[in-house]
């Protein structure tokens, strides 16, 4: 997009026209608003390694609250990083690549990359987690999807 395409976007309210929040994956094959056929205005978007509800809760609790969001819509995908490692390693690779930093170590432990090994079970855990979260409004419709990188297919989990 460029300054001469930019047309009427500058007119766009804040709050999203559909009410909607999407929590998906920051991986690059995957562009969520053009997959799912969401102009600019209708959704947040909220990405993070993995689509993770629990790394997404803050960002939920900004949309909800000061812009009116009622939906969540939890969207993994097919051939994910996070089915490709464990908390250990990574803790692992980061501690090896600063030897005898304390503080590296230190930080580094305090994480929870949340990987996972199962992307369906994953979606249903996420969408448990905010079903259960008292920061999250109750009359919130929570689902949880799939997506395959592969084809393009988007199939409902919950």
């Amino acid at each position: 997009m460029s300054v001469s395409t930019f047309g009427d976007k500058g007119k766009l309210v804040l709050p999203p026209a559909k009410q909607l929040t999407i929590v998906t994956c920051m991986d690059a094959r995957i562009d969520p608003a053009a997959s799912l056929g969401i102009p600019e205005g209708d959704a947040h978007i909220i990405r993070n390694a993995g689509g993770s509800a629990k790394d997404a809760l803050r960002s939920i609790v900004i949309s909800q609250r000061l812009l009116g969001t009622r939906e969540v819509a939890v969207f993994h995908h097919t051939n994910c990083g996070m089915l490709t490692f464990s908390t250990d390693q990574l803790r692992g690779i980061v501690k090896d690549a600063a030897p005898g930093d304390a503080a590296v170590a230190k930080q580094v432990d305090e994480i929870e990359f949340l990987e996972f090994s199962d992307i369906h079970a994953a979606v249903k855990s996420d969408v448990e987690f905010l079903k259960a979260s008292p920061l999250v409004l109750k009359e919130t419709e929570i689902t949880g999807w799939t997506y395959d990188v592969e084809t393009g297919k988007i199939e409902r989990v919950v």
